[in-house]
């Protein structure tokens, strides 16, 4: 399947009439049929998610100084330019430091009619390195969004903040998802999905308030499975560099300190770490929605607890129980967690038709049926 184009997995339901909602896998298939997505290397069919297109680094990268928006008239490159960085070869694989900003341009590119937006975020493994990466274009005045009418390349910023990590072409680091209309769901559909238990398996009794804010309340776990279990892992300050394309490689000891549960309240985040999480709750996504994760609200405190915020559709449904995983650090000041606190809020959209491909059904989905897990470069990362 990897190295199917994705021109020949097209069916007759990406004919059918356009609706508002989430663009679904049969979809995308047919914007790439129709040059509203296209490359300089043939797009595969193992880049297309149920509910998102994965994104492939091209053979070069630019150390910049700084992270920047072109904006308005201004390209990509040409800020570039301005900010007088130096190409790398990345063709065959070479390493992006930490604490430092890359731009790197992508080998697919946009020409977007028919209404439609489209959104980027970074895939789970990205987040779980502690790699930043935003999506940046021609013109653009705003990270991972593209307006209606976009034409032309694609790029992304990329920084890495824990771990020096080796990237090369096609290397995947970030996905797009595209919208028409705004697939926002009623507070009164909410309600229903979630007391027919379609959105989440928990212990917890204490009530959702969809008629306040339209989503779905997370809290993390730091009881696990008792005295002494793992709740969490936080990043090693001083480690080796880490090849993304090693799955199951890496001894997961060597970049993490275990954190066990012995005492209530059990963590204190220092600002200066990066840190591994886990929900209580079990999320699940049904088939005719995705979601997405709300990485940073104030109201909740200082600290940012998810990078990567796509859910696909599928995600924790059927007989698999799979916690969204949280990727946490402390914004300024240290900050007190307790179990059960409130830490993000799960955002539902509704899906614009039926994907005919769902997360872990019948494609690689490394995180179906996932409680505390490290990214899949890691042995032993199933959770």
């Amino acid at each position: 399947m990897t190295d199917t184009p994705a021109s020949q997995l097209f069916t007759d339901d990406a004919k059918a009439p356009s609706r508002t909602g989430v663009l679904p896998f049969q979809a995308i298939n047919n914007m790439v049929r129709e040059q509203e997505v296209y490359a300089k290397t043939e797009i595969t069919a193992d880049q297309i998610q149920p509910a998102s297109l994965d994104l492939r680094l091209g053979p070069i990268a630019y150390r910049v100084r700084a992270s920047f928006l072109p904006g308005p008239g201004h390209t990509v490159l040409d800020k570039v330019q301005q900010l007088d960085a130096y190409p790398i070869d990345i063709s065959d694989g070479a390493v992006l430091e930490k604490g430092c900003v890359y731009v790197v341009p992508l080998l697919e590119s946009l020409h977007l009619k028919s209404g439609v937006t489209a959104f980027a975020n970074p895939k789970s493994s990205t987040g779980r390195l502690d790699v930043l990466t935003r999506l940046i274009a021609d013109g653009c005045s705003s990270f991972d969004r593209l307006d209606k009418g976009y034409q032309g390349p694609l790029y992304v910023e990329i920084a890495p903040r824990t771990f020096s990590v080796v990237v090369r072409e096609g290397t995947r680091l970030n996905q797009l998802r595209f919208r028409r209309g705004s697939p926002v769901i009623p507070s009164s559909e909410l309600q229903r999905l979630h007391d027919t238990g379609q959105l989440m398996l928990s212990s917890d009794t204490s009530e959702q308030n969809f008629a306040d804010r339209k989503m779905l309340r997370l809290s993390v776990d730091l009881h696990g499975e008792g005295m002494g279990g793992l709740i969490g892992y936080r990043a090693k300050k001083h480690t080796d560099r880490i090849d993304l394309e090693k799955i199951a490689h890496y001894d997961p000891m060597e970049f993490w300190e275990p954190i066990h549960y012995h005492r209530d309240p059990p963590l204190i985040l220092d600002p200066n770490d990066f840190y591994i999480l886990v929900t209580k709750e079990a999320v699940r996504i049904p088939p005719e929605f995705a979601a997405e994760m709300v990485a940073y609200d104030t109201s909740v405190g200082e600290f940012r607890v998810h990078y990567a915020g796509f859910f696909d559709p599928g995600f924790g449904w059927g007989d698999s129980v799979s916690k969204a995983v949280l990727e946490v650090r402390s914004h300024e000041v240290p900050f007190t967690l307790e179990d059960g606190q409130t830490v993000g809020w799960l955002q539902y959209e509704r899906m614009a038709g039926k994907p005919d491909r769902l997360y872990g059904t019948n494609i690689k989905s490394n995180y179906q049926g996932q409680s505390l897990a490290l990214a899949k470069q890691f042995k032993g990362s199933r959770g």
